[in-house]
C-alpha cells in the first residue's frame, strides 16, 4: 500500500458498488441517421436528422466517431465529407471528416460506437423530440424507451 491509499472498510454493514457504464456500453451501441441533404461545393457537407439533440459528444468535448452508409458498409468511402445536424448551428458537425460512399438523401448512416452517454445527454434543444433507444440481439429488436412525440414537450407547458 502506497502513501494516501487506504483499504475501504468492509463489513456487513459495507457495500462495494461498481458502475461500469462505458466499459459496457459503449462499443455495443450504434447511431442510425437518415440523411437528409448533401450539399456539394468547395467541400461536401452531409445533413441528417439527428445531431446536438441527440449525440452532443462531439459538441461539448470533441469526442470523434466514424460512419458508413448501412445498405454498402464494404463500399469503398469515396467523398470526404463533413457529417451535420439539423440544428442550424455552426457547432452541430457529428464528424468533421469522414470518407463515405456516394452519400444520397435517404441513405442511412451508422455511427458506430456511441454508446453509454448518448441517451443520458440527449435534449430537447430547438423543440426537437428525443430518438427512442432501442435494443437487438440475434435478429430481435425491442424499443426499451420510445421515441418521445412533441406532445409530450407540450404536456410540460403551462396556460
Amino acid at each position: 500500500m502506497t502513501a494516501g491509499h487506504e483499504l475501504l472498510p468492509s463489513g456487513p454493514d459495507r457495500r462495494l458498488l461498481l458502475e461500469p457504464g462505458r466499459a459496457l456500453v459503449a462499443n455495443s451501441t450504434v447511431t442510425l441517421y437518415t440523411v437528409q441533404t448533401v450539399k456539394r461545393n468547395l467541400s461536401t457537407w452531409v445533413a441528417v436528422d439527428g445531431g446536438m439533440s441527440d449525440n452532443l459528444r462531439p459538441m461539448l468535448y470533441g469526442s470523434v466517431y466514424e460512419a458508413l452508409i448501412a445498405d454498402r458498409p464494404l463500399a469503398s468511402g469515396s467523398e470526404r465529407c463533413r457529417l451535420a445536424g439539423k440544428h442550424c448551428e455552426s457547432g452541430d458537425v457529428i464528424i468533421r471528416e469522414v470518407a463515405l460512399a456516394a452519400p444520397a438523401p435517404g441513405d442511412v448512416l451508422v455511427t458506430p460506437v456511441t454508446g453509454a452517454y448518448g441517451h443520458a445527454l440527449a435534449n430537447n434543444y430547438n423543440g426537437v423530440p428525443r430518438p427512442p433507444v432501442i435494443f437487438c440481439s440475434e435478429g430481435s429488436a425491442r424499443v426499451v424507451v420510445r421515441r418521445e412525440t412533441y406532445d409530450d414537450l407540450a404536456a410540460r407547458d403551462v396556460e
